[in-house]
């Protein structure tokens, strides 16, 4: 099984259960591991054979710009089914986190791991 990631991905969107976080996006930090059992990229060296990442990156800026998220554990849980879904990977690690959230801490956050059930 191959392992593509995307590290540190920033993205935009509102997320809280306070007032001001209904109203004003917040910056988050996602961390993806995504399974690709079949990658035929590994030999075929075309670009039709890959996961586009790119791809990945901006289908996740468009869906969370357009929402609001109470819990980053739903926020992390949506993320996760699109790239089941959408990018057809059996499995995902999804880790997302607040950037200083909390004085004194760089991020709080939460890491899920989900696969497609078979």
């Amino acid at each position: 099984m191959d392992i593509i990631f995307l590290r540190e991905l920033k993205v935009t969107t509102l997320i809280g259960i306070y007032e001001r976080e209904k109203r004003v996006p917040q910056t988050l930090q996602i961390d993806l591991d995504i399974a690709l059992p079949n990658n035929r990229a590994c030999t075929s060296d075309d670009i039709n054979d890959a996961l586009d990442y790119a791809d990945v990156a901006q289908h996740l800026q468009t869906v969370l710009s357009e929402g609001h998220f109470s819990l980053m554990e739903t926020l992390a849980e949506h993320i996760a089914q699109i790239i089941l879904k959408d990018f057809n990977a059996t499995w995902v690690k999804v880790s997302v986190a607040k950037l200083q959230a909390i004085r004194n801490c760089k991020m709080v956050g939460i890491s899920i791991e989900r696969g497609q059930v078979r």
